[in-house]
């Protein structure tokens, strides 16, 4: 009788892989939507109802998980209605980068905007994605400090305003998975005890906030830092911020914009040092912009420009348009983090911040969520999201087909 239960096997074969740990000539054996099992070429035998697919020169890492981006391939995550491509446009964009999950992230603007655009962004994220999957929304703003909006629309940033919190809770449903807001305002303490009855990660971020108001949020339960050194005072001998709290209270998870222009090397060299490897979350903090030529384009109500890749508005950074395939060797460029755990910050870190375990790992059990790199440029081969191929670049490899 021919085996059916096994038809779906998949043998991936590698230089390496970071599982996280680095393991050379190695593969990985996957059976429908799962990792069946990981380990050196010699202990796997081929059968016929395998399909094999024997990569030269190239290495995997686990699906890179990005939990902070506003945009990708010409959508816009906080203007979906007027967006000229989709939700589904960026997912495909993301996969051929190595991205797997990702949290689309909006913006303060007009509450009544605002909560269409959330409603809009829910829907579209319920459907099948081609790519990458939206795995949840992040929402920044409205409730941060204007002296610290960045790129944000200083009209549409508002004091906490605890019923309008639960509006937007109400609106994205179990689907909001963080929350941006600044310690040093009034209520504060109110929102976070709000967001965490309502399973969302309060972060801390665009706010001036000092030592006190800062220890007291992560007393509440805030104990996420959004883009560490971003939109927050710079670092102080004598006063104490937001900044110095969030590098040095290891509560805290913190998310670095690796896209090598909004920090400087020497400070992303310093988080890395200062912060236990397992709270580093590399982020992309992309527009609608990343994958598109240079032009006009926005981020919700705020219009930007890009320019050679630089995305900026009134001569303010406004995002960015590198996306974590290359971003992530800034981690260890900059911050001297070894090949695996700059890995592990834009995949098993960035999953475990918005509370999915069921990836980041390359090990038996774990989604089937492999990114696949040629060893020596970094060039992004091929992409497996649950199993499924999503990207193939056609590049590298050979494939046996089994008898299926």
């Amino acid at each position: 009788m021919k085996n059916t239960h096994r038809k779906d096997r998949k043998l991936y074969v590698f230089d390496y892989i970071l599982t996280p740990s680095k393991l050379e000539n190695s593969a990985i054996l996957c059976e429908g939507e799962h990792i069946l099992a990981i380990g050196g070429l010699s202990a796997f035998n081929k059968d016929s109802v395998m399909t094999v697919y024997a990569f030269e020169n190239a290495y995997a890492a686990a699906g890179f998980v990005d939990t902070h981006i506003h945009g990708a391939g010409g959508f816009d995550s906080s203007g979906v209605l007027q967006s000229p491509k989709t939700l589904e446009d960026m997912s495909l964009l993301l996969a051929s980068k190595g991205v797997t999950s990702f949290v689309p992230t909006i913006v303060s603007d007009a509450p009544e905007k605002m909560l269409a655009n959330l409603a809009a962004l829910v829907e579209a994220a319920k459907r099948p994605m081609p790519g990458a999957e939206c795995v949840g929304i992040n929402i920044e703003g409205p409730f941060i400090n204007r002296c610290k909006s960045g790129a944000q629309d200083q009209n549409s940033i508002i004091d906490v305003d605890l019923g309008f919190a639960r509006e937007l809770l109400s609106c994205g449903g179990k689907a909001v998975k963080l929350m941006t807001f600044a310690p040093e305002l009034e209520n504060a303490t109110a929102l976070i005890e709000t967001l965490c009855e309502h399973g969302v990660m309060p972060s801390m971020g665009h706010s001036i906030a000092g030592e006190n108001d800062t220890l007291r949020a992560i007393d509440a339960g805030a104990r996420h830092c959004t883009h560490l050194f971003n939109g927050m005072p710079p670092l102080h001998q004598r006063e104490m911020s937001l900044t110095n709290v969030a590098l040095t209270d290891n509560r805290v998870t913190v998310e670095l914009i690796i896209d090598g222009r909004h920090i400087d090397p020497r400070m992303v060299d310093l988080a890395c040092r200062c912060k236990p490897k397992n709270k580093i979350v590399g982020i992309s903090d992309c527009t609608m912009a990343a994958g598109m030529p240079n032009g006009s384009y926005h981020i919700g109500p705020t219009s930007i420009q890009v320019t050679d890749g630089y995305s900026n508005t009134a001569g303010i950074l406004a995002g960015t348009t590198t996306l974590l395939d290359t971003g992530w060797h800034c981690l260890m460029s900059y911050g001297h983090l070894l090949e695996t755990q700059a890995a592990q910050a834009v995949s098993l870190n960035a999953a475990a911040s918005v509370g999915l375990f069921d990836r980041g790992k390359i090990i038996p059990r774990q989604r089937a969520d492999i990114a696949i790199f040629e060893r020596g440029t970094n060039r992004p081969l091929m992409t497996v999201c649950k199993g499924k191929i999503v990207f193939n670049s056609g590049d590298n490899y050979t494939v046996e087909e089994g008898n299926i």
